[in-house]
């Protein structure tokens, strides 16, 4: 069983950068890879990006690309989603996954969820 927490989220104008985290309990944290998923109001749950269980692999969303990035730190449990050059349709609910370590990083069917961080960002 995995617990995650996510932290960070919160208010932040057009343009504007966000670090989001994610805890996860457990010690076998290294054997998962960790994604990213948001949701806003009104829809439905989409993929934002994933990371492998090394942390050397990453695939992000088109819509995301160039913008976001992942990693984690294996050895505190987290892995991080940092948000630059924010934009209004960003505006959502964002939840961190994990799964059990598989060859390809998508589609990420997750195993576990977190209870998600709200992240708003303002015209």
């Amino acid at each position: 069983q995995v617990q995650l927490v996510e932290s960070g989220g919160g208010l932040v104008q057009a343009g504007g950068s966000l670090r989001l985290s994610c805890a996860a309990s457990g010690r076998t944290f290294s054997s998962y890879d960790m994604g990213w998923f948001r949701q806003a109001p009104g829809k439905e749950r989409d993929f934002v990006g994933t990371i492998n269980w090394s942390g050397g692999s990453t695939y992000v969303g088109n819509s995301v690309k160039g913008r976001f990035t992942i990693s984690r730190d294996n050895a505190k449990n987290t892995v991080y989603l940092q948000m630059n050059r924010l934009k209004p349709e960003d505006t959502a609910v964002y939840y961190c996954a994990a799964r059990r370590s598989r060859v390809h990083l998508y589609p990420f069917e997750a195993d576990y969820w977190g209870q998600g961080t709200q992240v708003t960002v303002s015209s």
